[in-house]
């Protein structure tokens, strides 16, 4: 992956497991404060995970966690949970200081590649207000399906079709 995302380092995509829990909880947190600031909401699911619940995400046999480490340092990481042919994204979050590094995509790109074949459709939602997140999903082809009610704002969720057959070469 060296080299491929512009100036971010050397970066190496791998699956993580309970042992990255604590380092995966701190980086969530981190990057989740940029949309509680944006939402004016503080209470975000992933702002109120707790170590067990990285935990049990990750143990979890039906997700897989990945991540990004730049020497050693988690910089970047994302849930698919496989169920059927869908594959739900989740958590793609990015270290505040590694943001706009081409990471976000290179990530989300990787593990969308790397999900099982059965899966035909990827699905996710974000806040309304996640500038950001909405700009890098619609470059990647993901499109509105609807919007449900949260707190003040509103959830968009987003899908796409898988474009070719896994482990398959631009």
């Amino acid at each position: 992956m060296d080299g491929q995302l512009g100036n971010p380092g050397p970066v190496n995509l791998e699956p993580l497991t309970g042992a990255d829990a604590g380092e995966l909880l701190t980086l969530q947190q981190a990057a989740y404060v940029t949309e509680a600031r944006a939402h004016q909401n503080f209470d975000l699911p992933p702002l109120l995970d707790t170590l067990d619940d990285v935990r049990a995400a990750i143990a979890d046999p039906s997700t897989t966690v990945w991540g990004f480490r730049d020497g050693g340092r988690l910089v970047a990481s994302v849930r698919m949970r496989v169920d059927g042919p869908v594959g739900e994204i989740g958590r793609l979050v990015v270290a505040p200081d590694r943001q706009g590094e081409g990471l976000g995509t290179a990530l989300l790109t990787a593990a969308e590649e790397a999900t099982p074949a059965e899966v035909t459709v990827f699905r996710l939602f974000t806040g309304e207000r996640s500038a950001g997140p909405l700009y890098l999903y619609g470059k990647l082809g993901y499109r509105e399906t609807h919007r449900s009610p949260e707190a003040d704002y509103q959830l968009v969720h987003l899908e796409k079709p898988r474009m070719r057959e896994p482990g398959r070469v631009r």
